[in-house]
């Protein structure tokens, strides 16, 4: 890691150096996990709330580290930078390695869609540059620093997932990645307890601009009413993608493929266009098509690079992850869950044949008005002619209450068969008595209600790929 020494890191994040090594070298990797320590590594100890990093600094200095950072002086010999907040000195330390890097970053952020675009972009970049990208929810004031420093010479391009809730965090975050380009999705309704309303939101996500290089350029969907009506912000002109031809990138003639996609004309340039197949569905996969093509343009691709990239692109695991089974299909969308991506989730379910189903979760983090933004998912749904909603927790109770008042009909003639359990383990005791073989069910909820579990205990309970859940 370029210029990574120990004296560099100490004074990088303001530490003070203890037991200094005889021959400085710079450091192989940096890591938070003694599991992940080995020759070369520099761990820094943090402190959780269920483990304390200072109780394995022997076990790292065994596995030969080359130092640690942490907060109290360290019994073992190893050399120690000593700083007042390890969890700051991250941070601080991933600023400093970011600047020794000469590689384009894309920061890529919104209240909905960040993780499904940024794979988007990272794969069609990846016909022609090795990308590093975001794995995980490393998209956090402890994630992101964790990820630049994954950074390698061999990379040529990093696409970095920036998530906040609150005021603050993204100016942090950006002074760390310190984007080339940027990307905003949306603006929903996410964090809003911290953030307070969508006008919140947007001045929070645009903090990302703090840091951003100068001759930076900045990708919005301009078919969001707020990012629209910015212009630029901080310098920075924002240039607009989306499904309205108003915007300078925009998308036409789509044909959807139902649950494995869809083919559209994108246009850019005033006479530059390109047709493309989008194997992943919704209409949310578009826009992320037009996020890519943005990038993609602006970092060099060729209209051959971006076709086959886009031609290549996979569904992640718990975002909208088709699983197909003999007698069903299942719509994996688990990893979490706002207003905006529900309702998307239950337009992705309108594209199935046969009998369509929801198993919805609590909605997190919602504020004063959890109550009615749930409610607003009910009558989506019932609107969206769901066949049969189930409603999982105390708050998705009101999902389905406001489905059932709602009362529309669906293209059957009859309105949607909603029940509600408290808790998953009691769902899948009458999950059998419920579903039938054709149906498609879509598993959605916040992350806290940890449905990939339910995914997991269904494919298991009832039998995996030959699953008796749609045997009756």
């Amino acid at each position: 890691m370029k210029n990574m020494t120990l004296t560099n890191i100490a004074q990088a994040c303001g530490g003070r150096l203890g037991n200094p090594p005889g021959q400085e070298r710079e450091a192989a990797g940096v890591v938070i996990d003694s599991r992940q320590s080995g020759a070369g590594t520099l761990f820094i100890a943090t402190k959780g709330e269920k483990v304390d990093g200072h109780d394995f600094i022997s076990q790292v200095a065994a596995n030969g580290a080359i130092g640690v950072v942490c907060e109290k002086i360290p019994k073992s010999d190893i050399p120690y930078i000593l700083v007042a907040d390890s969890f700051q000195a991250l941070r601080e330390i991933a600023a400093f390695y970011r600047q020794q890097l000469i590689l384009p970053v894309i920061g890529i952020t919104g209240s909905v869609g960040k993780t499904s675009t940024k794979e988007c972009i990272a794969g069609v970049l990846g016909e022609r540059f090795r990308v590093l990208k975001t794995e995980g929810n490393y998209n956090n004031e402890v994630g992101l620093p964790l990820t630049v420093l994954q950074i390698r010479e061999e990379h040529e391009v990093a696409v970095l997932e920036m998530g906040i809730s609150d005021f603050g965090e993204m100016h942090r975050l950006a002074a760390i990645a310190r984007p080339d380009i940027g990307v905003i999705t949306n603006i929903g309704q996410s964090h809003l307890e911290k953030l307070g309303s969508r006008e919140g939101i947007l001045r929070a996500k645009t903090e990302m601009f703090d840091h951003m290089a100068e001759d930076g350029f900045v990708y919005v969907n301009g078919d969001d009413d707020l990012l629209a009506a910015v212009g630029s912000i901080k310098g920075k002109k924002l240039v607009c993608y989306g499904l309205n031809p108003a915007n300078p990138v925009f998308a036409d003639e789509i044909k959807s493929m139902g649950l494995f996609g869809s083919t559209a004309m994108i246009h850019w340039d005033m006479n530059e266009s390109l047709e493309v197949t989008i194997p992943l569905p919704g209409e949310h996969m578009i826009y992320n098509a037009l996020a890519a093509v943005c990038v993609g343009i602006r970092s060099g691709l060729s209209k051959e690079d971006l076709t086959r990239g886009l031609a290549n692109l996979k569904a992640m695991k718990g975002r909208g992850n088709i699983i197909k089974l003999p007698n069903a299909v299942l719509i994996d969308d688990c990893y979490n869950a706002n207003p905006g991506s529900m309702k998307a989730a239950l337009d992705l379910l309108k594209l199935a044949s046969g009998r369509k189903a929801a198993v919805l979760g609590d909605m997190f983090e919602l504020g004063e008005n959890e109550a009615v933004l749930h409610e607003e998912v009910g009558r989506y749904a019932s609107q969206c002619g769901t066949d049969v909603l189930v409603c999982i927790g105390r708050l998705a109770a009101l999902i389905g209450a406001a489905a059932q008042r709602e009362g529309h009909e669906n293209h059957r003639g009859r309105r949607p068969e909603v029940y509600c359990f408290p808790d998953k383990e009691s769902f899948l005791e009458q999950a059998a008595n419920i579903f039938k073989p054709g149906d498609t069910v879509l598993l959605k909820a916040s992350h806290g209600m940890a449905f990939e579990t339910l995914l997991d205990n269904m494919l298991d309970r009832f039998g995996g790929q030959t699953s008796s859940l749609f045997l009756k």
